[in-house]
């Protein structure tokens, strides 16, 4: 049974942006071990959800579906309003490479966990 417009709609605006449960569950981890950091530093390129910035480290945790994680595969599942997701994904891909290629540039160690690592192995 598909959603009606309605209630995708709602579901989306429900997205969070920051501090979503898998950035708050690697925080919780990262704090519990002794690592102190800041979170959506806004003067850093992309701003990583996670920062050591003496260590010059920027975490990212990615939603899988935001991200395009397993792309190929999943591209094929979008049914409805192919035309607007599919470049809407691909774009943030772009967009997440181009942070990371400029992030690098300046020196900076980037990490990006996806949401099933996170949530399937946090302590890894």
């Amino acid at each position: 049974m598909s959603k009606t417009p309605e209630q995708i709609s709602f579901n989306m605006k429900r997205i969070r942006c920051k501090d979503t449960l898998i950035e708050i569950t690697l925080r919780k981890l990262l704090w519990k071990n002794g690592y102190r950091y800041r979170k959506n530093v806004k003067k850093i390129m992309g701003c990583p959800d996670i920062a050591f910035i003496s260590h010059k480290i920027a975490i990212f945790c990615d939603s899988e579906f935001w991200h395009g994680y397993n792309w190929k595969e999943r591209k094929k599942d979008f049914k409805s309003n192919r035309d607007f997701w599919i470049p809407k994904i691909e774009k943030n891909m772009t967009r997440d490479k181009f942070v990371n290629d400029e992030l690098k540039k300046q020196g900076w160690i980037v990490l990006r966990f996806s949401e099933k690592e996170i949530k399937n192995n946090p302590t890894a």
